[in-house]
């Protein structure tokens, strides 16, 4: 995914104060620029796929309708914009819906004004983008999951084993597939395989899982 500067985001959340926060801490950074803001969800959606940003901050509760709808119904669109739940909810199955939903990161509304925007960064280069608290939580569900422990013991082929090595640095399907010098329809094919060999349900997932391996 590649973007100019600054990344323009549109912000989802039905509270006024928190937005306007975001808003003033975005403004203060070069790399960024709000396009949008949303009090709610079918808001939101209109929005983000009227102005298609490079990213979306998006609340998990809102009284119109969930953060997980929102999220499911802009992936539906097909646009290229990075999705960033932006939550007070610290709880792993949120965390684990909003994954499998096709989230982009987690981040909690506690989280430090500096470390967000080194997150946000993060995110728009193409990392894990998780609040360290959530990054340690994924972390202990995927050791507990019953799922295989080693790319061998999931059967990956070479070739998924590469795929996976990329998807835990934040390749694009299209960037795994110039550097496998493979189509992507054939990337495709080798993620969908390999998230189905590993148990897992998200890229992100199968990234935090990758990492985990590193560190053993």
């Amino acid at each position: 995914m590649t973007h100019g500067l600054p990344l323009s985001l549109v912000i989802i959340d039905d509270h006024p104060l928190f937005r306007r926060g975001v808003v003033q801490l975005i403004d203060e950074d070069p790399e960024f620029t709000i396009i949008g803001e949303a009090s709610g969800g079918q808001e939101g959606i209109s929005l983000v796929c009227q102005l298609e940003p490079d990213m979306v901050l998006l609340d998990l509760n809102m009284k119109d309708m969930s953060g997980i709808d929102v999220l499911k119904e802009i992936k539906a669109w097909k646009l290229d914009s990075l999705i960033i739940m932006l939550t007070v909810s610290d709880q792993a199955d949120d965390l684990m819906t909003a994954l499998r939903s096709g989230a982009d990161g987690y981040l909690l509304k506690e989280t430090e004004p500096e470390t967000l925007l080194l997150k946000l960064k993060e995110a728009a280069q193409g990392q894990v983008t998780l609040s360290d608290r959530m990054a340690s939580l994924l972390a202990h569900s995927l050791r507990a999951d019953s799922g295989p422990k080693t790319p061998d013991e999931a059967g990956l082929t070479e070739q998924e084993q590469r795929v996976l090595e990329h998807i835990s640095t934040g390749m694009s399907n299209k960037l795994i597939a110039r550097e496998l010098d493979i189509t992507e329809g054939t990337v495709k094919v080798h993620v969908k395989n390999l998230l189905r060999k590993l148990n897992l349900r998200s890229r992100l997932e199968a990234a935090i899982w990758m990492l985990e391996q590193r560190r053993r």
